[in-house]
């Protein structure tokens, strides 16, 4: 499991693991509005949609039109091969 910087919160964890599923049948990475996201991890809306921006600007996320995807730093976060104290600062 992966270090949690002291910003991030559970439903940050869940949305980025949601965001780095590998289940995409064409094999691109998943673009998901927060209110699909919500629903799949059962937080709310307007809650995910805040913790989505936060991710972007951390660098985690990629926001395209109204959908998230999770960016190579994400990914490294979720491999465990990100150092967190480069998130500290976040």
């Amino acid at each position: 499991m992966w270090r949690q910087v002291e910003w991030m919160t559970a439903g940050d964890d869940l949305i980025l693991t949601v965001l780095g599923s590998q289940f995409d049948p064409l094999n691109k990475e998943l673009q998901l509005s927060p209110g699909c996201i919500a629903v799949n991890i059962d937080y709310n809306n307007d809650y995910v949609g805040t913790r989505c921006r936060k991710l972007v600007e951390a660098g985690l996320l990629e926001k395209e039109g109204q959908y998230y995807s999770i960016s190579e730093k994400g990914r490294a976060y979720l491999a465990g091969e990100l150092d967190a104290s480069e998130l500290e600062d976040e």
